[in-house]
């Protein structure tokens, strides 16, 4: 026979509270009602039990701990009521006990007990939609025509579930008004939620031909939801009322619509500022002048000086996003690249070959001229 304080998985000078923790959580765990058909379950809850009855009392404590089992053997200490005696030892007293009755007991595994009823009235389901926008929708806000399929209120019966012109219900027949069906075989006790009224006790007494005494049904809807300026990727945004409908005049459900905004084709967007990268010709970046940006309000104007480099970034002031949450607008970030000319005829590589032995490295190409010195002493500190 196992080791008592091995079966419930505690310290032999585990103190009373651990133990009675230790009873509950194994208990809940292997109890027939949780593992229907599994004789090992089955045995595993009545030596839970066992243990329990003796490490729960301290004088049968004190006598286990001295003597071990043989402490209850040939109507030792134990007697007719100990765990091995010639008594009758039920482990669903102990059980019981612990969860304030059979109603504790079904509260501690989420059903209702005897006389405790769920109420017809269930609240409807809440439904997910994910709604695909462009960056300028998400930019200005807009106007979205949802199309959903969701559970609505019967017509024929009003949502009562009954047919047009009756109402009421009648005590379910299965589970004669109490929402659960028990069942007991031998001192084991097993109970469900009854499969006829689904734990409410009561069904229609006259169904709706319709919704079958349901009071709803599933529609095409069609809902019109405003999408706010500002939104993201991930935005979830909540339209009260336009779940499922609940069964019997239960609260509808509401619907969450997530926000997906698609890819642009010029712009990245990071919190309420965007990006763009945008090639200019090697003329402007020399001599500088205007260069024309897109933004998502139309065209605008930015001053490139003389002499930029590709990398530089230019910042286009309120041309961002706006923020969801009433915050200042995000800004345009221009970052620039210098077209290399590509293709050129002879003439042009003549002439540009000209131009280029005009130049002043430490004057017109400092940089590259700074990178051939470092260069140079790179490889001279090598030799």
């Amino acid at each position: 026979m196992a080791d008592y304080y091995e079966v419930l998985g505690v310290a032999r000078d585990a103190t009373d509270s651990d133990i009675k923790k230790a009873y509950r959580k194994l208990a809940m765990k292997y109890h027939p009602d949780r593992n229907p058909d599994d004789k090992s379950a089955e045995e595993k809850f009545k030596e839970l039990g066992e243990a329990y009855e003796v490490l729960s009392d301290a004088d049968k404590r004190a006598a286990y701990d001295r003597y071990g089992h043989d402490a209850f053997k040939n109507g030792g200490m134990g007697g007719a009521g100990g765990p091995a005696g010639g008594g009758f030892h039920d482990p669903m007293d102990i059980f019981a006990q612990m969860f304030g009755g059979m109603g504790g007991f079904s509260e501690a595994f989420g059903r209702g007990g005897s006389g405790q009823r769920r109420s017809a009235k269930r609240p409807g389901a809440d439904l997910r939609y994910d709604l695909d926008i462009t960056l300028e929708e998400a930019a200005k806000g807009c106007e979205k025509t949802l199309e959903i399929e969701r559970l609505v209120a019967c017509d024929a019966c009003s949502g009562t579930g009954s047919r047009a012109g009756k109402s009421g219900f009648k005590t379910c027949p299965t589970c004669h008004g109490q929402g659960v069906i028990t069942q007991q075989n031998g001192f084991f006790v097993q109970q469900s939620t009854c499969p006829t009224c689904r734990g409410t006790g009561e069904i229609v007494s006259d169904p709706c031909p319709k919704c079958r005494g349901e009071g709803r049904v599933r529609k095409d809807t069609q809902i019109t939801m405003r999408i706010p300026a500002g939104v993201d990727t991930g935005t979830k945004l909540r339209s009260s009322g336009n779940g499922d409908a609940g069964t019997h005049g239960g609260a509808t459900g509401d619907l969450y619509v997530f926000i997906e905004v698609k890819k642009h084709d010029i712009f990245q967007r990071e919190g309420q500022d965007l990006h763009a990268t945008m090639p200019i010709p090697l003329n402007l970046a020399i001599s500088g002048g205007k260069l024309k940006v897109p933004t998502l309000e139309g065209p605008a104007s930015i001053k490139i000086p003389e002499g930029t480099q590709s990398g530089t970034i230019f910042r286009v002031r309120g041309k961002g996003i706006k923020s969801l949450k009433g915050g200042a607008t995000g800004d345009l970030l221009i970052e620039v690249n210098v077209e290399t000319p590509a293709g050129l005829s002879r003439e042009q590589q003549a002439k540009l070959d000209e131009f280029t032995a005009t130049l002043i490295p430490s004057r017109n190409q400092p940089q590259y001229e700074e990178y051939l010195g470092k260069a140079a002493r790179f490889l001279k500190d090598k030799n």
